[in-house]
């Protein structure tokens, strides 16, 4: 029985997959690596099928037309058989001592019979820019109880720049199933639903302080890049579609304590992040100022009652009344401020 099975969705990786999957073949016989090759032109498949003929045991790879990231993630899902499931970007790592205490502790709460929904660790990015290195660790400590096995009523609020991102979350398989989180196809950012609408089926949660995924940053391609960033609002609009649609206000309201802050926190903060990757550039002025108004009447005919909560009763309500010349200017720089704090800018 394989205690985590770990995604590792590839498009044209080959230049840094191997680092990656080395880093992952350290869990041995008790883990299983399954590289997604999205329709990669170079040799990223030529690349996991060695591996596959190296370790038939422990890694299998699916080779699929391109669907981009999302598909990546469901497609690996589907084929996984562990305990508990992790997706690792192509281009990052996993910390070899973390990584084993993780599934040590998964060994051991197996064998207790007392397996959590979900465990959350920390992470840390890691910024290779211009031949300048830099380290931030994300820490949950302020939040969790460590080395405890809680559930939501035990989770303390979290500072406006911290999220439950896909780098710090195992999700135990069952639990994530129940879910049924489908990812859209070719969109990017959409870790922020696999981030999200899980969450309710988690109700016990287990918190490891131990630094496990080093999240690589700094690339021009990546999609954080702030210029990919703002180029490809639409499809933060098509993943806040997303997490709106997962559940209304009504049933938040019902969720326990600790979840229903948690995830109106986070829809603030992924709000923020969609407002401004439409109002983010000057280009093309005039449409992104119709996206911004189409984005909360959509919302508004969707979910009226959620509507009101993010336009009028959240940090949004200070700016809310502003024209959009002057809401533009401050969600620029409140999101800005925002990556700077978080030390990811």
């Amino acid at each position: 029985m394989k205690l985590l099975s770990i995604a590792v969705p590839c498009y044209n990786s080959e230049a840094y997959m191997k680092n990656c999957l080395e880093s992952l073949l350290v869990g041995g016989e008790r883990v299983e690596i399954i590289i997604i090759d999205d329709g990669s032109t170079d040799k990223t498949g030529e690349i996991a099928d060695s591996y596959v003929s190296k370790y038939p045991t422990i890694v299998k790879v699916v080779h699929q037309p391109n669907g981009g990231h999302g598909e990546g993630v469901n497609q690996g899902l589907i084929h996984s058989t562990g305990l508990y499931y992790k997706v690792v970007d192509s281009d990052d790592f996993l910390a070899k001592d973390g990584y084993l205490r993780l599934l040590d502790s998964i060994e051991e709460h197996n064998k207790e019979g007392k397996l959590p929904d979900l465990i959350i660790a920390d992470f840390v990015y890691e910024r290779n820019e211009d031949g300048k290195e830099s380290k931030y660790v994300s820490s949950f400590a302020r939040y969790f109880k460590s080395y405890e096995m809680v559930g939501w009523d035990h989770v303390k609020g979290m500072h406006f720049h911290h999220l439950l991102l896909m780098h710090a979350l195992y999700y135990k398989r069952e639990a994530l199933i129940k879910s049924n989180t489908v990812l859209p196809k070719h969109c990017f950012y959409v870790d922020d639903i696999f981030a999200y609408k899980p969450l309710p089926c988690c109700k016990t949660i287990y918190y490891l302080p131990i630094i496990i995924y080093r999240y690589q940053i700094g690339r021009a391609d990546q999609s954080v890049n702030e210029k990919n960033f703002v180029k490809r609002y639409p499809m933060l609009f098509t993943v806040m579609r997303n997490v709106f649609d997962a559940y209304s206000l009504d049933e938040i309201k019902k969720m326990p304590y600790g979840l229903k802050r948690y995830l109106f926190h986070a829809l603030g903060t992924l709000n923020l992040t969609a407002l401004f990757s439409i109002c983010g550039s000057k280009d093309e002025y005039e449409k992104r100022k119709e996206v911004f108004r189409q984005y909360f009447l959509e919302l508004k005919e969707k979910d009226k009652k959620m509507y009101n909560k993010i336009r009028y009763r959240s940090y949004y309500a200070l700016i809310a009344w502003m024209p959009y010349f002057f809401k533009r200017r401050i969600i620029i720089f409140g999101y800005r401020m925002a990556v700077k704090v978080a030390k990811i800018g």
